[in-house]
């Protein structure tokens, strides 16, 4: 499923995620998810290219945004 750091950036803020800054190397973004009472965190490379599949399988782990394949087709879905 290639999906470029832009489109996902665009995704993320559409399901609550706020940007926090922009680093050299991509978008910080946080999410406060209430079923494990923290925030979430995770960084974007905010590439017009897909993602490597190990950067977006990362940044869909449970340890950033907690979303797996499952919850990005919710999210892709969602938005059209």
């Amino acid at each position: 499923m290639p999906i470029t750091g832009r489109d996902l950036i665009a995704l993320l803020v559409a399901d609550g995620w706020a940007v926090v800054r922009r680093a050299n190397h991509g978008l910080f973004m946080v999410k406060w998810d209430p079923s494990i009472n923290a925030l979430r965190t995770t960084i974007v490379p905010d590439y017009t290219q897909d993602l490597k599949p190990g950067t977006l399988g990362r940044i869909l782990s449970p340890t950033q945004t907690g979303l797996g394949a499952q919850g990005l087709r919710r999210l892709q879905q969602n938005r059209g």
